[in-house]
């Protein structure tokens, strides 16, 4: 039987980040040195840039599998909640290596614009334009194969990798058109492409920058899950309703702390019962979850 994020182990959810991530890796190496010989031979600043962007991909992804390796420590004596959070501190250096990306390419466009000696501009080849559709189409793939990943075991860092790729395909669009326009007479729009390439990577990074933040300062998980944690914790022998549930982000992980009503006249074995049902029914049903602590209320 296929297993969901809510079933896989550790092992299997690292396996998986792991296998993604030499992947990637491996094609991301493969279009940084394809890019940045059609961008130097066929003399487009756009390709360059985007091959530096792609060039950036793999060193964030040598981050993101630091991350995932950390972050799957077994709990010590330093550290008795585990290690989950690190991988929201490698996704927002990740976030921060994006936006320095971005910086650069943008500043490198912006100078060519306001240089003002556009007819001194080379006008890109076409192996350039042959190069970004190659990278769109790659990219691309590589966006939504990382993101089924990222779901999957529910990785921040896996997915902030997955937003590079898009944030890549979209730079490689930008390159495309400005490559073309600058061949059919525009060669002010090679060094746009690269401020719009930039003003992507930007936006990429700041999305990663804040869902890792949000894993980091205890954010409740979202309304979807906690209805499906509140069907469970209600369908549990015993359980006459819930008078209070609060969740918190924990990395990848969410902590659940919830106050249920049952009956005043069980004896306090019968009530610890109830509560172990509803702690183990929690846990069995949600991987993510790291720890459900329940408190009985008699009516």
């Amino acid at each position: 039987m296929k297993k969901d994020n809510m079933h896989l182990s550790n092992s299997e959810s690292k396996k998986i980040a792991m296998k993604v991530s030499k992947t990637t890796i491996i094609i991301n190496l493969i279009l940084f040195i394809l890019k940045l010989f059609a961008g130097i031979f066929a003399k487009s600043g756009a390709m360059v840039s985007d091959a530096i962007h792609t060039a950036s991909d793999v060193f964030s992804t040598f981050i993101v599998i630091i991350g995932v390796h950390i972050s799957h420590k077994k709990p010590d004596s330093t550290h008795q909640y585990g290690h989950e959070r690190l991988e929201s501190v490698a996704s927002i250096i990740l976030s921060v290596i994006l936006a320095v990306t971005g910086m650069f390419i943008g500043l490198n466009g912006i100078e060519k614009i306001f240089g003002g000696n556009y007819g001194e501009l080379e006008i890109p080849g076409v192996l350039a334009l042959v190069a970004a559709v190659l990278s769109i189409a790659v990219k691309e793939w590589m966006y939504w194969y990382t993101r089924s990943a990222a779901k999957k075991i529910n990785s921040g860092s896996l997915m902030a990798d997955a937003w590079h790729h898009r944030s890549d395909s979209l730079s490689s669009i930008g390159a495309f058109i400005g490559i073309l326009g600058a061949r059919v007479g525009f060669a002010i729009l090679d060094p746009v492409a690269s401020l719009v390439i930039c003003i992507f990577i930007g936006k990429a990074a700041f999305d990663i920058f804040r869902e890792s933040v949000d894993k980091l300062v205890d954010k409740s998980c979202d309304e979807e899950m906690l209805e499906k944690i509140k069907n469970v914790i209600n369908a549990q022998e015993g359980v006459l309703q819930i008078d209070e549930i609060r969740t918190r982000l924990f990395g990848n992980k969410i902590y659940v702390d919830v106050e249920i009503l049952a009956d005043g006249s069980k004896s306090l074995n019968e009530a610890h019962e109830i509560a172990e049902r509803v702690h183990d029914a929690i846990e069995r049903e949600f991987a993510m979850v790291k720890h459900c602590m329940v408190h009985v209320n008699p009516k």
